[in-house]
């Protein structure tokens, strides 16, 4: 597989793609306005404690305090070594945090909808091949190291790092030597000095650290040997990008490449159609499938049909093929749309308990792709699948999309019928409260068009006598589900 990264940086927004043998799958956008919380460190004030909640909110200097749960403020446990059955009873966290607290926390969840960001008082360090742990303890190789050799290397290897404080090896430590590993333990234990000295004195609530901008995050977390090359678009933003690999990655830096072309990166590698595919809920599959993506407050259900797709053999075949297809494309889409939560696949029903194995292989192989923590329960006789994701961010229909003014973010309004029937049934009651008066309707135009269209009826069914005039006028400021009875 041939992956690139691409990055797109501007003065208001910065955007970086990753493809995967040409195809579009991961998209990360970072905005000038709205800058990136996730990792940043603060030195917060406790604004609340909530018993019966085991939970307490925390004031960091944003517009909504940031929410702690009792589970976060403990030590982290080993989880190498201690059993369920013997963990610790969790306090009560009105023994643990007081109002009015200081409290030295990290964003782990970004703010969504109308909650404010999640925060934890387990505080970690992210470095090119190390995480480090300044409260935990051990050292730990990532589950995503392979093979089991290198895992048992880079165990063994770990232990050769001195000193207090927990470390993960990530993936990018593959093949690293202890004397690198010792440095950038070092590394990281040296920023952590930094970030304690900033306490001394620092008002409360205060940002003690900020994580890296956009691009040199991506260098970070997904420059690998098996990304192929780096294409950036702009010159200071490429520098910045080949200074940071010279001191961490200097093998990795002739990789980076200047993208010189005239036309615009992202329409050159065809990633500003795909951006705008991904916003809509309809997904063709070569085959002639489809997908339908439906995200809801309380889950994300995605539904596969065979469209066009007829197959040649039996329905079976057909279900099977839709549904590998399928699986395959369902992961791209849930990396590519950063979707989360509780997801609900309803597959095409396959009778064939061997079947039904080939597509959970399928489905699970293709997640190992995914960098969000997840976890796949077995498909249901229904075919149906449920998929648990990390979610840390809003999605990518959650950044770049709002609510419908019209339709109110509902995704259906009431036709003009309904609307016309609506307002008789309240021009009715008015029209008895009051049966001397002259009465104004102001209703959207497409009302008012249905309205006219059965005026005799409507006339009938109000309830008016010959003394009581009845006016329409169209207003097209309104609300298609809005109107006003107005008497004169």
């Amino acid at each position: 597989m041939t992956k690139e990264l691409i990055v797109n940086a501007g003065l208001q927004e910065t955007r970086a793609a990753l493809l995967e043998d040409g195809l579009l799958a991961e998209i990360f956008i970072e905005r000038t306005d709205h800058p990136a919380l996730l990792g940043n460190l603060y030195l917060g004030k406790v604004s609340n404690v909530l018993p019966g909640m085991q939970s307490a909110f925390v004031d960091i200097g944003l517009e909504r305090d940031a929410f702690l749960y009792v589970a976060d403020l403990l030590p982290p446990e080993n989880s190498e070594d201690t059993q369920p059955e013997v963990r610790k009873p969790v306090p009560a966290i009105e023994s643990l945090l007081k109002v009015g607290q200081d409290l030295l926390v990290q964003v782990v969840k970004e703010p969504l909808g109308r909650k404010g960001p999640r925060v934890t008082a387990q505080l970690s360090l992210p470095g090119r091949r190390l995480v480090f742990l300044p409260g935990g303890r051990g050292r730990m190789v990532s589950r995503r190291v392979e093979p089991e050799a290198e895992r048992e290397r880079l165990k063994q290897l770990s232990e050769g790092i001195p000193g207090e404080g927990g470390f993960i090896l990530r993936t990018a430590a593959t093949g690293i030597s202890l004397p690198e590993l010792q440095q950038d333990a070092e590394g990281l234990r040296r920023r952590w000095s930094q970030i304690l000295g900033r306490t001394s004195g620092a008002p409360v609530p205060a940002c003690l650290h900020q994580e890296e901008d956009l691009p040199l995050r991506i260098l970070r977390d997904l420059l690998t040997e098996s990304v192929d090359r780096v294409l950036v678009d702009d010159a200071k933003t490429l520098e910045r990008c080949r200074e940071y690999a010279r001191c961490s990655l200097p093998h990795l830096a002739p990789r980076i490449e200047r993208y010189d072309r005239p036309d615009p990166v992202f329409d050159f590698f065809g990633i500003e159609k795909e951006i705008h595919k991904a916003l809509r809920r309809r997904v063709w599959l070569p085959s002639g499938g489809y997908l339908l993506i439906h995200p809801t407050e309380a889950l994300v259900a995605i539904d596969v049909n065979t469209g066009k797709f007829v197959g040649s053999t039996d329905f079976e075949e057909t279900a099977l093929l839709t549904n590998l297809e399928a699986a395959r494309e369902i992961v791209r889409q849930i990396r590519l749309r950063d979707l989360g939560g509780i997801l609900v696949i309803d597959f095409i029903d396959m009778p064939s308990h061997d079947n039904r194995r080939q597509l959970a292989e399928t489905l699970e192989q293709a997640l190992k792709s995914d960098r969000a923590r997840s976890r796949v329960l077995q498909i249901s006789e229904f075919g149906l699948v449920e998929i648990t994701r990390q979610r840390i961010r809003q999605g990518l229909e959650g950044l770049l999309c709002g609510p419908c003014p019209t339709c109110r973010g509902t995704g259906r309004l009431k036709n003009p019928m309904t609307m016309r029937l609506e307002i008789l049934r309240e021009l009715r009651k008015s029209v008895a409260l009051s049966p001397q008066s002259s009465f104004r309707l102001r209703v959207h135009p497409d009302v008012a068009v249905s309205i006219r269209a059965n005026w005799t009826v409507f006339l009938q069914e109000s309830g008016g006598t010959a003394e009581v005039a009845i006016e329409v006028e169209p207003a097209p400021e309104l609300h298609p589900e809005d109107f006003e009875i107005l008497t004169f």
